[in-house]
């Protein structure tokens, strides 16, 4: 799935995501867990905003995505922060030509882009070919409970002067997917007329043993599993599952 003019309204829209608690959740795990080196991959990076947080705050970074778009608007914030991130157009599912890192994080609930069982079970063979045999795998995903009850037949709408987004969610075509259909409507100062764009976004979610059978079955010791950034009990309404791994 692949962001197109979405990419260049995404950081307008989403100006209320809590980067600053990744940012905190990925340091406290790299102490906590005695990670070596500083060297992180960020998959499904997007437009950067967790890379260049995440580069301010020492970490040597590379961000990979898939979409050309995101990867554009990366490159030109990355700039303006003065910050150096290496930036690559490329499938997590498929990683190619990389070195191995201390630290892969998926964040943002990057993985329930990917359609397939297999497209899940390759990006986890991927981030285990490129990971320091002591180093940190971190990620997150929607929980059933946000999939189904929090998602499906849900209409959201953000209202600004110069642009707008309705977004409806539709159960999809397989279990614990949902379709999101976005419309914006962006004012152009040139014509003082709102240009209408569409996107279709697809994500699938599992469950939390299904993530752990396929982690294990890849080579991966599940060192902590824990919800809404918070170290406590999974609680039923948990709205986003976290996983912390290493290699076996």
């Amino acid at each position: 799935m692949s962001y197109e003019q979405f990419a260049y309204l995404y950081d307008r829209l989403m100006n209320d995501v809590p980067y600053d608690k990744w940012i905190e959740l990925i340091k406290k795990a790299a102490s906590d867990y005695k990670v070596d080196g500083a060297n992180l991959l960020d998959l499904a990076c997007g437009t950067g905003e967790l890379a260049i947080r995440l580069s301010q705050a020492g970490f040597q970074v590379t961000g990979v995505d898939l979409s050309e778009d995101m990867l554009s608007v990366a490159q030109a914030k990355t700039m303006e922060a003065g910050e150096s991130i290496f930036y690559l157009e490329q499938d997590m599912s498929q990683l190619e030509g990389l070195p191995v890192f201390d630290l892969v994080c998926i964040c943002c609930d990057s993985i329930n882009y990917l359609q397939t069982e297999e497209e899940v079970v390759n990006t986890f063979n991927s981030v285990y070919e490129h990971l320091d045999e002591r180093g940190l795998f971190i990620f997150d995903v929607h929980s059933l409970y946000k999939m189904n009850h929090l998602f499906i037949n849900q209409t959201y709408a953000v209202n600004d002067e110069d642009v707008s987004l309705i977004w409806q969610c539709y159960e999809g075509d397989y279990p614990n997917s949902v379709e999101h259909d976005l419309s914006f409507f962006q004012l152009d100062e040139k014509t003082d007329m709102y240009f209408r764009y569409d996107e279709l976004h697809l994500q699938r979610t599992y469950s939390v043993e299904q993530y752990r059978e396929w982690l294990e079955q890849t080579g991966f010791a599940i060192l902590k599993v824990e919800a809404d950034f918070s170290d406590g009990p999974i609680e039923d309404h948990a709205e986003r599952i976290f996983f912390y791994c290493k290699k076996k």
